[in-house]
């Protein structure tokens, strides 16, 4: 296992909570759970931070990468969940 699959399998559990994903178990996409996939962001901001200075530079830019996109979908599909005003 190398580091940057380890970043695709948390981001791809990620895209499961948000509902982008099929659970690889059942195969069925499930309604978002922000809760969940907030714990997943915040698993990857732990590891960025607790990694910091030990990160090949491709292994530092796939992590801030993907928390930058998986941050921004879960703004995404916060506004899209909130009901309207």
């Amino acid at each position: 296992v190398s580091f940057d699959m380890l970043v695709r399998s948390l981001a791809a559990s990620a895209a499961v909570h948000f509902g982008d994903a099929a659970n690889r178990g059942s195969g069925v996409k499930t309604p978002p759970n922000l809760e969940a996939a907030a714990q997943m962001i915040d698993l990857l901001a732990l590891l960025e931070e607790k990694t910091g200075g030990n990160l090949t530079g491709l292994e530092a830019q796939c992590l801030a990468e993907t928390l930058q996109a998986l941050r921004t979908r879960f703004v995404e599909v916060r506004r899209a969940a909130a009901p309207p005003p």
